[in-house]
């Protein structure tokens, strides 16, 4: 187990916070203002917009989506070797940067959907460096025996962002018009996430051996890592399980327009979906700190099985829908940290970024065509039903494979010299 001195200072491992929430906090707010939420939780609330100004389908738009997964596909296990390389907060704050500027230039779409398409894996391209991939491999260095909480709240961002999204998102369009949004929303990583990861986002340096020798993290290489069964069972889990979960968020407000929700309801409805993200953070991270992380993931990950049963009703009530998009939303908030905590204790933190760059190409697979294929899927039936029924039974036969992992895995530091030969 990692030889942190922050761990010293209390017996139950919250020392490590008086050290380590200057990461916590950059981490928060790179991620939850980067790749992973931004196109995710606003493309629903634009795409009534895009389809009135130049008659695209719900299907076409939701593309975007998944022309975002196939680039990560590439540039996620890109970024996660070059962070391992040159350092996270050189790739991070790059990354931030380009990110805010082209989400910024979405707002000159011309009605050509190729170039729509374009510059959404421009984004991707640009944006890979603000994914957990990188901002998750400092956490992990600087926590041990609190290492799940402080993943929970670094990953928060993505549930602070879910609250308040869909209704800024609203706002912007009702007074500066879609274009305008685009401008808004790509502000939020050059003002706040950039300025932040600048001033507190910093590398934990080697620990030093008692003959004065740097220590590294210990754990197994990448090409062990792909020699492992446990990494493949996680991989195939996740594709199902991000498939369930992310493709009905995007489509939210029109999932809920076919159940019968009056639309003046739908902005009190969605903004669900983040706070319970972060409280799933906050509570799945509690818990991945005191229980077997595989069998907290089943348990969580399983129950929206009964949400997405509820979505196929017609005439949804309000408190059908709200309970519904809550446990939605509390699956997505432990998602990120599962993985991120799973990648640590099984696998090591020598190559990290480089592993869970691959496992979230995965992870992206599943979030990245689930929104276009249940969009297609209504374009051609009228209706979620049958998408909703499959994702449900995907949900708990994936989750379930994670219960095969077993023990967690010990990596004790190693010094600098064994670890360069």
């Amino acid at each position: 187990m990692a030889n942190f001195d922050a761990a010293a200072d209390s017996p139950r491992g919250y020392g490590e916070f008086r050290h380590g929430w200057k990461i916590v906090l950059a981490s928060m707010l790179g991620i939850g203002l980067g790749l992973s939420p931004m196109p995710f939780y606003t493309i629903g609330v634009l795409a009534p917009e895009l389809k009135q100004a130049f008659g695209w389908t719900m299907g076409d738009i939701m593309g975007a989506i998944t022309m975002t997964t196939l680039v990560t596909v590439i540039a996620g296990p890109t970024v996660g070797m070059l962070a391992g390389r040159i350092g996270v907060r050189r790739v991070a704050l790059t990354s931030v940067l380009l990110f805010g500027l082209v989400f910024c230039a979405l707002s000159l779409q011309t009605g050509s959907l190729p170039l729509f398409y374009a510059m959404f894996g421009l984004l991707a391209l640009v944006g890979a460096g603000t994914l957990p991939i990188t901002w998750t491999r400092t956490v992990n260095a600087w926590f041990d025996e609190r290492k799940g909480l402080a993943l929970g709240l670094s990953l928060m961002g993505t549930g602070l962002f879910g609250i308040f999204a869909k209704p800024y998102t609203s706002w912007l369009v009702h007074e500066f018009g879609w274009r305008g949004a685009y401008v808004g929303l790509g502000l939020l990583p050059l003002l706040i996430a950039l300025p932040a990861g600048w001033l507190l986002f910093r590398e934990r340096a080697p620990v030093a051996t008692a003959t004065g020798a740097a220590k590294v993290p210990g754990g197994l290489t990448l090409k062990q890592t792909l020699r492992e069964w446990r990494f493949w069972v996680m991989a195939a889990a996740i594709v199902p399980v991000s498939f369930a979960l992310g493709g009905p968020v995007p489509n939210m407000e029109n999932i809920l327009t076919t159940a019968g929700v009056p639309a003046e309801h739908l902005l009190s409805l969605t903004p669900l979906i983040g706070l319970s993200a972060l409280l799933g953070r906050i509570a799945g991270g509690w818990l991945l700190d005191r229980f077997w992380a595989p069998a907290v993931g089943f348990v969580l990950l399983s129950l929206p099985a009964v949400s997405l049963l509820v979505l196929t009703k017609g005439q949804l009530g309000m408190t059908e829908a709200g309970i519904a998009i809550f446990m939605i939303g509390f699956a997505l908030g432990i998602e990120y940290d599962l993985v991120a905590y799973l990648v640590a204790r099984y696998f090591g933190l020598k190559a990290y970024s480089a592993i869970y760059g691959i496992l979230y190409v995965f992870f992206a697979l599943g979030a990245g065509f689930g929104p276009l294929l249940m969009g297609r899927d209504f374009d051609a039936t009228g209706s979620y039903e049958r998408a909703l029924y499959l994702s449900s039974f995907a949900l708990v036969a994936s989750a379930a494979l994670l219960l095969l992992l077993g023990r967690y895995r010990k990596f004790p530091d190693e010094k600098a010299e064994a670890f360069a030969a």
